[in-house]
């Protein structure tokens, strides 16, 4: 079965791409590597997997062109979609790029889906679609209200795969991500942004002794020690999901949403102590005020992603802090 790949050469979507591959599955990525490494195909392109790795697709959603070419040249079965902004900040700055790179792409990509017979997609939603929680753990039944342009975008798209389902019967499954964490177990992928936003990477980054301090937003939450909770889904466990929910449509399931998460929240100190003990470094460490919009806690409900999906997180945070560190000190040559 081929399975285009869009957004293929970034974080989340390489470590599909890797789990698609060691499936047996044939894959093709679609980049534009605006945020994605075309070095990342590159290292995918030598190692040996089950499936054949179809290569990388330079294009851009926003071309229809490059996609009916990637579909019409590659005969795809199903895609899995990745691509998108999805920096919060940023997103508050210059929604006008926000709203036409994921929802206007979006839906490019929709319309070549129909027009090649592609009738399967798998669609990396976020939590963000949720906005401030009401209650946690968080359901899919919680209301949605997303609270900035990113969340937004992802909700619209959300609703576009219903109508392209009801009108067109382009069947979807949306996973909606709380926080990831980790890197390929193997250190073959891992996390490669710039600038890095995310936790995990921030804290590891600043044991290498390159004068960089790890700033901690707000102490003084009603958590139980004063920090932020998130669930860390580890990567690898994400890239799983993506194919049991590539499987469900594939068995004829309908289109549907899950959360992905692992049903328990972590404590910012309490990764922080997690880095300290994995690496063995003390990390140094600087306090600072909270920052607008933190919700004190975001704690995913998964048990419908267990039950329909059979799927069940494995790895641990402290896993995924070990291969973020694997990884992070590859990139270093450590």
């Amino acid at each position: 079965m081929k399975v285009m790949v869009t957004g293929g050469d970034g974080y989340i979507g390489s470590h599909c791409v890797l789990a698609l591959l060691d499936s047996g599955y044939d894959v093709l990525t679609f980049d534009n590597h605006s945020t994605g490494h075309i070095q990342t195909s590159e290292n995918i392109s030598g190692i040996s997997t089950e499936g054949r790795f179809l290569g990388t697709f330079s294009g851009d959603l926003l071309n229809v062109d490059d996609i009916n070419r990637a579909l019409k040249e590659n005969d795809m079965d199903a895609v899995i979609h990745f691509a998108a902004f999805s920096q919060v900040a940023e997103s508050m700055k210059r929604p006008d790029i926000y709203y036409r790179n994921n929802v206007c792409g979006t839906m490019n990509l929709l319309d070549a889906m129909k027009d090649h017979g592609v009738d399967k997609i798998v669609f990396s939603s976020t939590a963000a679609t949720y906005g401030e929680p009401e209650y946690t753990p968080i359901d899919e039944d919680h209301p949605q209200r997303p609270i900035n342009p990113y969340g937004r975008t992802k909700l619209t798209v959300e609703g576009m795969m219903d109508d392209y389902d009801l009108a067109y019967g382009i069947r979807s499954v949306r996973l909606r991500y709380f926080n990831v964490a980790g890197a390929d177990s193997g250190c073959r992928v891992g996390e490669w942004h710039d600038p890095e936003t995310h936790l995990i990477p921030n804290i590891l980054k600043s044991t290498f002794g390159d004068g960089k301090e790890f700033e901690l937003f707000g102490d003084d939450y009603d958590t139980r020690d004063g920090t932020c909770i998130r669930d860390y889904v580890n990567v690898e466990d994400l890239a799983d999901a993506h194919i049991l929910a590539l499987e469900y449509l594939v068995n004829g399931g309908g289109t549907d949403f899950f959360n992905l998460g692992t049903n328990e929240g972590s404590s910012v100190k309490e990764v922080f102590a997690e880095c300290e003990k994995v690496t063995g470094k003390k990390i140094p460490l600087k306090i600072k005020g909270r920052r607008p919009g933190d919700p004190a806690v975001l704690v995913a409900d998964n048990r419908k992603a267990k039950e329909i999906l059979h799927w069940n997180p494995r790895r641990t945070l402290s896993d995924s802090i070990r291969t973020a560190y694997m990884w992070e000190k590859k990139m270093r040559g450590n």
